[in-house]
């Protein structure tokens, strides 16, 4: 399997989050400890790199995705082109999302890859990419 993590899932974790009904750091523990099992390949974007590196102030981002599953080796960072940001800029006017879910939408596509989400925005671009909750792979 192929995944792409997005910034969302990896603060689940980080701020050991839940709500009211849900263990949302709990769930997203347990997606990656399933994904270490498959040996799935899992994704960040050079753009969530330098988005998470500004709000945490943290120097190796792929250790911050994956602090709760040891040294994943499959853990993969990948630069977008330009191409890639064109497309996002544009899909995110047309479809009035944030243009950081448009760019992981577009980056996912290409790499045939799954987002893994809870963004609600990702529900306007499934004729697009498939989004999954990590309880719903685990």
């Amino acid at each position: 399997m192929r995944y792409l993590v997005d910034s969302c899932i990896r603060m689940d974790l980080k701020e050991d989050r839940a709500d009211r009904l849900r263990p949302l750091a709990e769930w997203a523990f347990r997606f990656f400890q399933k994904a270490t099992v498959e040996e799935a390949l899992i994704f960040y974007t050079d753009f969530t790199e330098i988005e998470i590196m500004k709000n945490y102030k943290v120097k190796n981002v792929g250790l911050v995705f994956v602090y709760a599953v040891n040294d994943y080796p499959l853990l993969k960072r990948i630069e977008v082109n330009q191409k890639q940001y064109h497309e996002a800029s544009l899909l995110s006017k047309i479809r009035n999302v944030p243009f950081g879910d448009a760019l992981n939408a577009v980056v996912a596509r290409d790499l045939s890859a799954i987002v893994v989400t809870r963004d609600h925005h990702f529900e306007d671009l499934q004729d697009i990419v498939i989004s999954k909750k990590p309880e719903e792979l685990i």
